[in-house]
């Protein structure tokens, strides 16, 4: 299965139950450190529904969501009708199809980690107007934090291509820093946590690509064994899982 198709057959879950951005987090931290105007406008790369779309709505921009996948830009043009200031575009992070010194800003949410870098960073370079930001943020479980962290990763792993867990695919977002030598690189964490019933970690871990699907061979031994972890660590019927914040705004060398 292409990168492209990984998440069809799970947008419904992906909609009802994966975590959302709050723009009351995120916007302050962007406004400090001058990295977002009103009057940009933003590429949001790998858009999905349009979650990262809606923060930068919020603020008063004007966004384009790129997004390869026909169930996700279906799912985001139901979720945003009529909205003038979001245009969604079928197009990849490799080839956007955007005009070249196009936007002021480029976003990437929780998809960077399905880009080929070596095709998808010059493309970024040649969309972005000369000094343009490039803004890449994540929020979520945590893959460490409170025991119920990490035995979730434990009960993933063997559902993770060759059972290497997600540490291996989330790696590109350690490096981050390595793609923007210079000063022009801010990073901030804000830690926090949630709390999941049954309906919602169901819904949770369906929605994540390495999921089987249902009516697959695979699907009863996950969910039997998603069910043992939750009666093992829920109190009261809920789950609650550390949650971490995850924010970088970069520039490119413009010497290179």
């Amino acid at each position: 299965m292409s990168n492209t198709e990984k998440f069809t057959g799970r947008v419904s879950a992906y909609v009802a139950y994966r975590e959302r951005y709050d723009p009351e987090i995120v916007l302050p931290v962007l406004r400090e450190w001058r990295v977002l105007e009103p009057d940009w406008l933003i590429a949001d790369i790998g858009a999905g529904t349009g979650m990262l779309s809606d923060v930068f709505l919020a603020s008063g921009n004007r966004v384009l969501a790129i997004e390869p996948n026909a169930e996700m830009r279906q799912a985001c043009a139901q979720l945003h009708p009529a909205n003038p200031n979001l245009s969604i575009i079928d197009g990849t992070a490799e080839a956007t199809g955007l005009a070249s010194a196009s936007v002021d800003v480029v976003a990437v949410g929780r998809a960077l980690h399905w880009f080929n870098l070596e095709a998808t960073l010059p493309e970024f370079r040649r969309i972005l107007k000369p000094n343009g930001w490039v803004i890449i943020l994540a929020f979520g479980r945590s893959k460490e934090g409170r025991e119920e962290n990490i035995a979730y990763e434990d009960f993933l792993r063997p559902f993770t291509q060759d059972g290497e867990g997600t540490r291996v695919t989330y790696a590109v977002y350690q490096r981050l820093k390595d793609h923007f030598p210079g000063d022009e690189f801010h990073h901030k964490e804000i830690p926090g946590e949630m709390s999941l019933d049954w309906d919602a970690l169901r819904g949770l871990t369906l929605s994540l690509s390495h999921a089987p699907l249902p009516g697959t061979p695979q699907f009863a031994p996950f969910e039997a064994s998603l069910t043992r972890y939750f009666d093992r660590y829920q109190q009261d019927g809920r789950i609650t899982l550390t949650t971490r914040y995850w924010i970088n705004a970069a520039r490119f060398n413009q010497a290179l």
